[in-house]
């Protein structure tokens, strides 16, 4: 077995597993079907590139978005494991080197990323089905978010876990950094409306050209603003990418 498939298989294994899944399904059906039709009557309804939606199915369709974010913290977790609990130099003993270790976290997040948003679709489908229009882009745009919101957030995850040595210091950061993206985004609410600056910040955000991207593939409504979302979610995913790649390679574990 190629040690790149073996390391990927390893990570699944202690990152996947019945409280990841749980927590993963159970966490977005409380916003989606709580919060999302309590605010219904504050909130009757949201417009989304010249289309009307109504807020659970805005919501929904922003869960997807948001769980691919969740999800990529594995990454950070698993590399402040390794380097914890002297993992790394035991994986180095083995035929491995520091490139398969890389690309196996990679291929981990991608992979765990579009396991997550699988799993929010099908959740979300019954609040969203109504609004749906499904066209030959809507898979390919999905996959193409799904791939690149989890390797940008997870080389997030990854640059701040090479950063920090103290676990205090690693929970408190890591968990304010993703709380601000995923409050401080069209997630969970449109910037239409918004105090002018916060919307601003809504589209300094990375999590709001992943989840207008998604939203775009689900409800047909692909526009030049959303293509050039999608150009931006690339660049910024190769850049923090490469950053996350080359302090790995430097890291002394």
């Amino acid at each position: 077995m190629h040690p790149i498939i073996r390391l990927v298989n390893r990570n699944i294994t202690i990152s996947i597993n019945p409280g990841f899944l749980i927590w993963q399904v159970i966490f977005p059906l409380v916003y989606i079907f709580v919060a999302g039709f309590a605010y219904t009557a504050l909130i009757p309804s949201v417009s989304f590139e010249n289309k009307d939606l109504t807020y659970p199915a805005f919501l929904a369709s922003g869960m997807i978005g948001f769980n691919i974010m969740n999800s990529t913290l594995v990454s950070g977790i698993i590399i402040w494991n390794d380097r914890r609990h002297g993992m790394f130099e035991q994986i180095m003993s083995g035929p491995f080197t520091r490139s398969h270790y890389i690309l196996s976290n990679i291929v981990t997040i991608a992979i765990v990323g579009l396991i997550s948003a699988g799993l929010i679709t099908a959740v979300g489908y019954p609040v969203f089905f109504e609004s749906v229009e499904f066209s030959l882009v809507t898979i390919p745009l999905i996959v193409f978010s799904s791939i690149a919101g989890a390797i940008l957030f997870g080389s997030i995850a990854s640059i701040i876990s090479t950063r920090l040595r103290s676990s205090e210091g690693f929970n408190v950061i890591i968990n304010t950094v993703f709380l601000f993206f995923a409050f401080v985004s069209t997630a969970f609410y449109p910037a239409q409306g918004a105090p002018q600056p916060l919307a601003t910040i809504f589209y300094l955000n990375p999590l709001t050209y992943l989840v207008d991207i998604i939203r775009a593939g689900i409800f047909g409504t692909i526009t030049e603003f959303i293509i050039m979302e999608m150009i931006v979610l690339a660049v910024l995913a190769s850049i923090l990418f490469i950053i996350a790649t080359k302090l790995l390679t430097k890291l002394d574990f």
